[in-house]
């Protein structure tokens, strides 16, 4: 026995995104969407979700590429001047762990977000990382344990099936497959936390290419247990988009949460 759930990551990053995630939700399959707190456009996607509140909304922590929620003064090994955490994955990994300052200022970054997702008014439904750095254990524990304080039931756990991708014509790297091993750790921290995932969560590999045609794919091969599928759908392109996601085809995974259609049969049936 299957199901899935529909998810939008990187609500309030932009207004384009916004529009596609309230489009998505309105007109589409999309059931649930991820907030970046100190977004440029987090105030219109919380205006947006008040007026839809059949969408459920969660926190999509940023703790790599995007703005923070605290002043750059108290957060100073971890932000430029602007307040915008750097890109590089590996080294930002390394400071995370070893160095306890740096996670002092971590954690209350995270406590930041979860306090200005709290703000908000809005429902709890569950919180991500972006780019899943939640992925790395200081930062998961950290999630875990914070977001404990704020109601935290569920998080995403990223782990793609290998041999799903393989019956849809993908074949994953000797990396991705060490990587689908990994997010045991955080399953394991999860369920020590007391909070849920689904078993199975799909994006990784064609991320920013959730086209209608490998949706489909997906569908027609999930496994048995609980799947959680996440798009970034955006009505248009704009600077931000351009910048950060070049490659992504934001407007195609609208279009394939349009394709599945608004509260069809089959989303009533595999939504959770």
């Amino acid at each position: 026995m299957s199901s899935v759930s529909f998810c939008a990551d990187d609500f309030g990053l932009s207004e384009a995104v916004n529009e596609g995630i309230e489009r998505a939700h309105r007109e589409g399959a999309l059931q649930a969407a991820s907030l970046m707190v100190a977004g440029a456009a987090a105030g219109d996607a919380v205006r947006r979700a008040r007026a839809n509140p059949s969408l459920r909304v969660g926190l999509h922590l940023v703790v790599i590429e995007g703005p923070a929620a605290l002043p750059p003064a108290e957060i100073p090994d971890l932000v430029d001047s602007a307040g915008w955490f750097p890109s590089d994955q590996l080294a930002l990994g390394l400071k995370y762990y070893f160095r306890p300052q740096v996670r002092r200022q971590l954690e209350a970054e995270i406590g930041a977000q979860f306090a200005a997702f709290a703000a908000t008014g809005l429902t709890l439904d569950h919180a991500n990382a972006h780019k899943h750095m939640h992925l790395h254990p200081t930062v998961g524990a950290m999630l875990l344990r914070v977001g404990g304080g704020f109601g935290l039931r569920r998080i995403r756990v990223p782990a793609e099936p290998p041999a799903v991708l393989a019956r849809c014509g993908t074949r994953l790297g000797v990396g991705e497959r060490l990587l689908y091993r990994w997010t045991g750790v955080l399953r394991r921290q999860a369920r020590m936390a007391g909070v849920t995932s689904s078993e199975h969560c799909f994006g990784l590999a064609w991320s920013g290419h959730m086209t209608a045609e490998r949706v489909a794919l997906l569908l027609a091969n999930l496994p048995d247990g609980e799947s959680e599928i996440y798009f970034h759908p955006a009505a248009r392109r704009d600077p931000l988009l351009d910048r950060l996601m070049p490659s992504y085809e934001h407007e195609a995974e609208l279009a394939a949460l349009l394709r599945i259609g608004p509260r069809s049969e089959r989303a009533d049936r595999l939504g959770r």
